[in-house]
């Protein structure tokens, strides 16, 4: 079942037309809107009219999460905030996060693309959509919940957390189908056997699932907990949200890249060379049809390999396979992306904390547990009253790190030259 026939079975010779065309627009577009692309094109003797091919979009400068941070926080929108209905962002520290911009039609755009995705998946009007991503400002679960709007098909906008209630509402509601993180899910089903449901007797027959590092081996755990066939989805929120990529019902062979909306390159991750279709390596994507917030080879830092075969299903446009490194230091905790500079950067603001500290993840269950381990001075150890010091400390590193990173570690306080791995900043302990 396709939702955009025209579009997703273009022959690939009429797909790379319109994807020249729609590139030809967005360049112009940027080069005359926003400063930042002016100042790169200009720098690098790069004229908006010079590119008249796809291979010619290597000559181009990547763009990088830092130029979004460094453009914090609208700089690097095309349009007047006028023109802007919705903003999301990631999470990061004052300054730090990254800002993304929608126009009425950027929305409308976007519902389209979740919209593919949850056709892809054989959803229709008929199912009862139990959506666990998370609502806010990230974009995950507004942009599948529009999506399923768009469709036909019930929402239950349900959110992450609170688990014994999403439990009961699995039960009573009958939906037909979860969104969710794959870890969220199988926390659902431990859940579910706590309280002593049979977590395959329920009525969902599918899973769209994402936002996370998963292996094929957590794809067989969800399928076999809830009796359902799992679908991986793929989204940047740089780009637009969920509605980049997705798996059709053919499943385990790769997510379609919605082409006509989205260039996608595979680059060498040290010296950003260009690699043929079929190698790993980087993914950097291109945004065709974004109003406010067009990006031009953004580097993902996902590592991936692109699939050109064609797909029995019928879509033409090419597939990657599922995303199980990064190119860099970025974590993913819940569905929540972080960096350790992110970290460092909410440490220093601390009075009384050293330069060190060891981030540990660990996986309890199926959730991600996060140990953040800090050294303090020497004094607070020693002198009379430095417990009462220390517990301020805990508390506001708690604090600062739920209020800017969303995510709530368990925060111990060691003596200076005390930590192992001396100079290991992240201990990932975690399977994907």
């Amino acid at each position: 079942m396709i939702y955009d026939e025209e579009f997703e079975t273009l022959p690939r010779e009429a797909l790379k037309a319109l994807q020249v065309k729609r590139l030809h627009q967005v360049l112009q577009r940027v080069y005359h809107t926003i400063g930042f692309y002016k100042k790169s094109f200009d720098a690098s003797k790069i004229a908006p009219d010079a590119i008249g091919s796809l291979d010619d979009l290597k000559r181009i400068p990547f763009v990088t999460r830092e130029d979004l941070r460094n453009n914090y926080p609208f700089g690097l929108f095309a349009v007047p905030m006028s023109s802007i209905v919705r903003l999301h962002a990631s999470s990061g520290t004052s300054g730090r996060s990254s800002v993304f911009g929608y126009t009425r039609r950027d929305i409308d755009t976007w519902t389209q693309l979740t919209a593919r995705s949850l056709i892809s998946a054989g959803l229709t009007k008929n199912d009862i959509v139990h959506n666990a991503f998370s609502y806010g400002l990230l974009p995950g679960g507004l942009g599948l919940h529009y999506g399923i709007e768009k469709i036909g098909a019930s929402v239950i906008p349900m959110s992450d957390g609170n688990s014994k209630r999403q439990v009961m509402l699995l039960q009573d509601f009958g939906p037909t189908a979860l969104c969710a993180t794959p870890s969220y899910a199988l926390h659902l089903a431990e859940e579910g056997k706590a309280m002593g449901v049979d977590m395959a007797t329920l009525q969902l027959r599918v899973g769209l699932f994402g936002a996370e590092l998963w292996s094929e081996a957590t794809r067989d755990a969800i399928e076999n907990a809830f009796s359902i066939k799992a679908l991986n989805i793929f989204g940047l929120s740089e780009m637009m949200g969920p509605g980049i990529a997705s798996e059709c019902l053919e499943g385990r062979h790769g997510m379609h890249i919605f082409e006509d909306h989205f260039i996608v390159e595979t680059i060498h991750p040290d010296t950003g060379q260009t690699l043929p279709e079929g190698e790993e390596g980087e993914l950097v994507f291109t945004s065709l049809t974004k109003e406010a917030f067009p990006l031009i080879r953004y580097r993902s830092g996902d590592i991936s390999r692109l699939i050109p075969e064609p797909c029995r299903c019928g879509r033409t446009h090419v597939r990657m396979e599922r995303v199980l490194k990064r190119s860099d230091d970025m974590l993913t905790v819940r569905g929540i992306n972080i960096f350790p500079s992110q970290v460092e950067a909410i440490l220093k603001d601390i009075e009384g904390v050293e330069p060190d500290y060891q981030l540990i993840l660990d996986r309890v269950g199926a959730l991600d547990q996060v140990e953040l381990q800090v050294e303090v001075g020497e004094k607070y150890f020693s002198e009379s009253g430095g417990v009462k010091e220390l517990q301020t400390i805990e508390k506001r590193i708690v604090k600062d790190m739920k209020d800017y990173l969303s995510i709530s570690p368990r925060v111990k306080l060691v003596a200076p030259q005390s930590l192992k791995e001396k100079g290991k900043k992240v201990i990932d302990n975690r399977a994907i």
